[in-house]
Formats: structure tokens, sequence, C-alpha cells
């Protein structure tokens, strides 16, 4: 591979993946949260809110799902290394035009908990998706971002 690779971590000197070592960092607490949205029709919005969905309690099953996720992110993620996770909240709040899943993971390790926070948000909203799709097909998953991150090396992060 020619050219720099810069600040790819996850790159060696000729280019193909690796995985980070992190053995000589030294273990701190860091957080990470995350978020995304599924636009929903008015509809569907509504059978969520009545609790009319025939699989059942659509939000609880995403939260669940959102924090198994979070659990597995090394097991999804190849690069990711696994962490132990000290606690995971996941929140499903309905709003006008959906759904919006929102994630925050902690730990006290080598490496952060993006990924985590990430996978978390992103396994809740296929979960509520998947609760749905009887209903609506059309649903749309978007904006899967983080908005904050604490320690480590790199600091803190805000969206």
């Amino acid at each position: 591979m020619s050219g720099d690779l810069g600040d790819l971590t996850h790159l060696d000197s000729s280019g193909a993946a690796r995985m980070v070592n992190v053995a000589e960092k030294e273990p701190t607490r860091r957080e990470a949260k995350a978020e995304g949205f599924v636009r929903l029709t008015s509809t569907t919005i509504e059978k969520i809110r009545s609790k009319n969905v025939k699989k059942g309690d659509v939000l609880a099953v995403a939260r669940l799902a959102g924090i198994q996720g979070a659990k597995r992110t090394s097991e999804l993620v190849p690069l990711c290394h696994p962490i132990p996770i000290e606690g995971v909240t996941v929140e499903v709040e309905m709003e006008e035009a959906g759904v919006r899943v929102t994630a925050e993971v902690v730990t006290t390790s080598r490496t952060g908990v993006e990924m985590e926070a990430l996978t978390a948000v992103m396994t809740a909203c296929l979960a509520l998706y998947d609760m749905i799709k009887g209903v609506e097909r059309g649903a749309v998953i978007e904006r899967i971002q983080l908005l904050s991150k604490k320690g480590g090396r790199s600091g803190t992060f805000e969206r």
C-alpha cells in the first residue's frame, strides 16, 4: 500500500487490518453516548403507543436488544476488543415522527466504548424494525451517530 497510513491504527505498515495492542495502556473510566432514529408513519406510532403491535411491547424489546448489542459488540465488529461493560442504559422514546434510541455505555478499560454505544443503538433500532415490520415495512433507520465520549488518551468528544 502506498502513501502514509497516518492515524489509521487498525492497519499495519503494509495496510493489512490488525487489532490494536492495548496491553501497555492503563485502564481508565470511559463513557460513550450514541443515538439513532427510526422514522415511522403516524399509524405505526399510534400502534406502538397503544401497545397494539401483535409481536408485543416494541419499546421493551428494543431496549433489551440494545443492551444485548452493547455486550456482544466484539463478536460483531471484527477488530473490537472484548471489554468489561460496567453499565449500559438504552432509552427508547416516542417522538412525533418515530422513535429515538439513545445508548450510554460505561467501562473501566484500556480502550473505549464508542463501538459498544453505537452497536447498542443499531441493535435496538433493528429490533424495533423487526417488531413493526408486519405493520410498516417502509420504516427508515437513520442518523446513527456518536454523541459523546469521555476518557482515554484522546480525551473528550462532544457532537
